[in-house]
């Protein structure tokens, strides 16, 4: 199984697939909920942050860098106070409180048992990262703590291998093509369209928008409805000109 587990991270490529990754055998070593990777230049709060969670309502899209990136600054000084060796940190310890944090991340931190850290300094860079893993059930155990500090290099480069969510960054529309919305169509719906148009399956729109894949696939058979087409090829067709 951890040789499956680790051939697997080195063909991760799609944020889907490092979902599925963090979902699948990792579960058996780290059972967790909520894994936030954070890296750049702790020193000077330069900080980005990707979230994988399996919770509704929490995702990179939906939070802002004064939410979590004061909570990321302090866990990993933190850890760097402790020799920088994984360390479980309590919900109610200080490092997670924040007045800013939206009311999706107090909660998902209130129903949390711990928190489990670690990272990786980079000492030739200015790149260290940082991985936060929190678990409905407790994860003080040294087996936990073991495990997280085997399987570092291999989610690091899960997460080094994925580029960032479509969402985190501003949509590049092809020139010579121009959305006509002559049918009728909602602001989700034209929402939807646009991530079709880049090819994106019904999973990958469902992650991005954070509704559910069949969601996404009601939408579409309005969308086709509408427009009168059969599939998506003949939508893109008829929208894009």
């Amino acid at each position: 199984m951890f040789l499956r587990l680790v051939r697997d991270s080195l063909a991760v490529r799609r944020h889907l697939e490092l979902f599925e990754w963090l979902q699948g055998d990792l579960q058996r070593f780290l059972p967790h909920q909520v894994a936030i990777a954070a890296w750049g230049n702790f020193a000077v709060g330069v900080i980005h942050f990707d979230v994988v969670s399996s919770l509704p309502g929490l995702r990179t899209v939906q939070l802002e860098d004064r939410e979590i990136c004061p909570i990321l600054s302090r866990l990993f000084s933190r850890w760097e106070h402790t020799a920088r060796t994984p360390i479980c940190v309590n919900p109610q310890d200080e490092c997670l409180q924040d007045v800013t944090a939206s009311p999706d991340v107090a909660k998902v931190l209130a129903k949390s048992s711990s928190a489990l850290v670690h990272g990786i300094k980079d000492e030739r860079g200015q790149h260290d990262c940082l991985y936060v893993i929190l678990g409905a059930s407790p994860l003080q155990e040294p087996r936990c703590r073991d495990a997280l500090q085997v399987l570092l290099p291999y989610l690091d480069t899960a997460l080094r291998q994925v580029s960032h969510l479509p969402a985190q960054q501003p949509v590049e529309r092809d020139d010579d093509a121009e959305l006509t919305n002559d049918f009728g169509l909602s602001g989700r719906e034209l929402e939807i369209m646009e991530w079709v148009m880049k090819g994106k399956t019904n999973q990958e729109i469902g992650m991005i928008l954070d509704i559910s894949a069949f969601t996404v696939k009601n939408h579409l058979q309005r969308i086709f409805k509408k427009l009168d087409v059969l599939n998506r090829a003949q939508a893109v067709a008829k929208l894009y000109k």
